[in-house]
């Protein structure tokens, strides 16, 4: 599995892994606790391969912050997303010196950083992991 079939779904806590599509919409597993559950087209639903967080010259893919946060990380979970507002502000400053305070909230880096420990306990974020990754949408690039 790759970060390429995550979906982060409005108004449903954490991350689902997409499983098949329907007529009417599709099938997600829930990484949190496994049980499926059918989404409409209606819904709002947000592939994590296609979020990028704003810096100050460009916007940076999820899936470079992820890669960023395992180089600083070994691999390893990080802070936890509960921590106070400057602390996930600094941390989230020396992950990404670059993003921009004013269009990237605090409760994007929460979002980003409960993420992060949730694919990193699944073992889906890794720096090998993400590098693979790359590879094959820069190939699709050429």
């Amino acid at each position: 599995m790759s970060i390429q079939k995550i979906l982060a779904i409005s108004g449903k806590p954490g991350l689902f892994e997409l499983k098949i599509q329907t007529r009417t919409g599709f099938v997600a597993e829930s990484l949190l606790d496994g049980k499926r559950i059918t989404v409409s087209m209606r819904s709002n639903v947000s592939l994590l391969s296609e979020i990028a967080v704003y810096t100050y010259s460009e916007e940076v893919r999820l899936a470079e912050v992820f890669k960023a946060i395992a180089v600083k990380e070994n691999d390893g979970p990080t802070i936890s997303h509960k921590e106070d507002d400057a602390k996930l502000k600094s941390y989230f400053r020396e992950v990404l010196p670059e993003f921009d305070e004013d269009r990237v909230y605090t409760s994007d880096i929460k979002k980003i950083i409960n993420w992060y420990n949730l694919l990193q306990a699944k073992g889906l974020v890794s720096v090998e992991a993400l590098s693979q990754e790359e590879k094959p949408a820069e190939e699709s690039a050429e």
